[in-house]
């Protein structure tokens, strides 16, 4: 047998099986059938075409936003409520927190940092930082959920303890003197809110 004509029969029985809409007709007319595929190609071509020049045009469109002219509802005010989006800036990857001994900024595997962006996604809070203290075990959710983002209320239920940072959002709050990874403390759900350095 012809090694062409084995070939062809290979791709009718692959047509047929995988191939719904193809219909073969005759087996034997192999000219119409390189035809058929050569059609089927450039269709499918000239479709991958189409739709590469439909992303080039929408890619093309979308132009940044300039960020000065946005306006957010919290200005840089003393008791910054609620999470004002910021476009641009980096982010910490993995996000970091630790005692006050580990140095704040921007966190990467290489230089580890503790994160002074924290957002929680939960009560779309910033999260603040004490150095040098620990919450008290008293403390409880209506505590913070009363208190936030007033310095010195919450400072009534903070403990000086050296080499510790305390870190608060609305709904949650925590104390550590080492660095640890975030991603490890299911519980907390901050993120880093960007760095704009």
């Amino acid at each position: 047998m012809d090694p062409e004509n084995e070939l062809d029969e290979l791709l009718d029985e692959v047509e047929r099986k995988f191939c719904r809409d193809v219909s073969i007709t005759d087996t034997s007319d192999t000219g119409s059938r390189r035809l058929h595929r050569a059609r089927t190609s450039e269709t499918t071509n000239l479709f991958s075409e189409e739709v590469d020049n439909l992303l080039k045009e929408l890619l093309e469109d979308e132009k940044p936003q300039d960020v000065s002219k946005l306006k957010f509802p919290c200005k840089d005010s003393g008791a910054e409520q609620k999470f004002c989006p910021q476009s641009g800036g980096r982010r910490c990857c993995p996000v970091f927190i630790g005692g006050s001994s580990y140095p704040v900024g921007i966190g990467t595997s290489t230089s580890e940092r503790s994160c002074d962006q924290l957002r929680c996604l939960s009560c779309d809070f910033r999260v603040l930082m004490f150095d040098h203290n620990e919450w008290d075990t008293s403390c409880d959710y209506l505590f913070f959920r009363n208190h936030m983002p007033d310095h010195q209320k919450l400072q009534t239920k903070l403990k000086k303890r050296r080499g510790f940072r305390a870190y608060a959002c609305q709904c949650s709050w925590f104390c550590c003197s080492e660095l640890m990874d975030l991603s490890g403390l299911t519980q907390l759900k901050w993120i880093c809110g960007r760095h704009l350095n």
